[in-house]
């Protein structure tokens, strides 16, 4: 086990103002693998003071010079793939090909993308007799979750400092080594001291101590529906902007004529993915009443063959907390078709892929976000049908679309009450916004749309 120490503060290790630590356990085999500080509101006010004195600096920094520290990071996250790739599956439990290829690959791929926006983003521009600005929203305040620990701390850091920002970071205390190595590399690239800041800690310390600092002049969070509705209430008190990626329930719609077998393979590889632990997977799959038992065995059989391929889910908590939305599912009467509550291993805090039948669309399960290797399949009559299940919960972050014909695909997406819609398995692109409506969040992160969330605007009249 390794005691870390100390918080990454205007470019420098300094030591935490108390003596509280953090036990960061490997989901894989419940063993304390390190253990980093526990932050109070005294080192929170010591990251935003640290940011806000740089903030005039950065933010005077000409966006070319900003692209090429951005530049500079993602070559070294490039270098450093390999032990991001192994911190990640220690702390998450990830399975280390997913670790490589999306928890250290897919960070170094938008970090890219934002060296490349800074240097090309219109920062001014004329609009009659006007020319307009934009410049940067000042501190960013970024709480960060543990299902993509270091995806997420990249899709704020990266716009957030092409736009001239300065930011503090609080990761997710499930996950803190690899924000503490991305520090690390925030430091090799050059980058200035203060510009980027990180305090670990505990949500209901830290966390709130970021979003009520006076000193922040917005606050990007992702997760829960539930902590971004008191985190969204905190900054509007305030007078804040916000930007609040939260939870969804998405539904992979398979219309009649498309191909039944790929879009049920394709759908539960979706959700069994990082164990289920993504608030887009498409937990919800919604098939035509006369390919239904067909959808349910396709689905069964293809979750079997992740039983020993499917890493653990983060803590002994969420581990309880998807089981018990398993017992919820079969007191309400939903069939199991594959996996139960039972533990697969002996130790870890793993649950078994696990497929529902017979899911109507008001259970609990068809309703809540889950957040574990868990997908209900629900029957439709007709497409109308399909789109109010669809469209029927109190999210809209994401989904999926399968049809025959891409042009009756697209017909069907235009009408989801969602921020994002995958065509027939589409690729995930880094420059395409991703956000959600209704109670999935407010703004947008990746591309031009994630950058413009940490921008303001200005008008000279002429």
């Amino acid at each position: 086990m390794k005691a870390h120490d100390g918080m990454y503060i205007d470019g420098a290790w300094r030591p935490a103002a108390g003596p509280g630590v953090i036990e960061v356990v490997n989901p894989a085999d419940e063993q304390v693998i390190a253990t980093v500080p526990a932050g109070t509101v005294e080192d929170v006010d010591a990251a935003v003071r640290a940011a806000r004195a740089a903030l005039p600096g950065w933010a005077a920094t000409p966006p070319a010079e900003r692209a090429a520290r951005l530049a500079a990071l993602r070559d070294v996250l490039v270098a450093r793939q390999d032990e991001i790739a192994e911190t990640v599956t220690a702390e998450l439990g990830s399975p280390p090909k997913l670790s490589q290829t999306v928890h250290a690959g897919v960070p170094i791929a938008v970090t890219g993308s934002y060296a490349e926006l800074a240097a090309t983003y219109a920062f001014e521009e004329r609009t009659g007799n006007s020319t307009v600005l934009h410049e940067p929203v000042g501190v960013v305040g970024a709480i960060t979750p543990w299902n993509y620990p270091l995806h997420q701390i990249v899709a704020k850091t990266a716009p957030a400092l092409a736009a001239g920002c300065t930011v503090v970071v609080k990761p997710a205390e499930d996950t803190p080594l690899v924000a503490r190595l991305f520090a690390e590399a925030v430091h090799e690239a050059g980058i200035p001291a203060g510009v980027f800041n990180l305090v670990t800690g505990l949500g209901p310390v830290a966390g709130q101590a970021l979003a009520e600092h006076p000193g922040v002049d917005l606050v990007s969070f992702t997760g829960s529906t539930a902590v971004g509705r008191r985190i969204g209430a905190i900054a509007s008190g305030m007078v804040k902007k916000v930007a609040l990626e939260l939870g969804g329930k998405s539904a992979n719609v398979i219309l009649p004529g498309a191909d039944l077998a790929r879009a049920v393979n394709v759908g539960v590889a979706n959700v069994m993915s990082n164990s289920g632990q993504t608030c887009s997977a498409w937990t919800r799959m919604l098939v035509h009443h006369d390919q239904y038992d067909e959808a349910v065995e396709l689905a069964a059989a293809a979750a079997a063959k992740y039983g020993d391929r499917i890493g653990p889910l983060v803590s002994a908590t969420q581990r309880d907390r998807v089981r018990g939305y398993i017992a919820k599912g079969v007191a309400e009467g939903a069939r199991l078709a594959a996996g139960g509550p039972d533990s697969p291993h002996e130790r870890g805090y793993y649950v078994s892929p696990t497929v529902f039948a017979d899911v109507t669309p008001e259970m609990t399960i068809a309703q809540e976000e889950i957040f574990g290797p868990v997908l209900s399949v629900l029957r439709y009559t007709d497409e109308e049908d399909a789109l109010r299940i669809a469209n029927g919960t109190v999210y809209g972050l994401a989904g999926a679309v399968w049809a025959a014909d891409e042009t009756e695909a697209v017909a069907f997406a235009r009408r989801m009450e969602t921020g994002q819609v995958d065509i027939n398995g589409g690729r995930f692109n880094p420059l395409a916004p991703f956000g959600g409506y209704k109670q999935s969040g407010v703004g947008r992160e990746l591309g031009a749309h994630g950058l413009a969330e940490y921008l303001q605007t200005k008008s000279f009249q002429f």
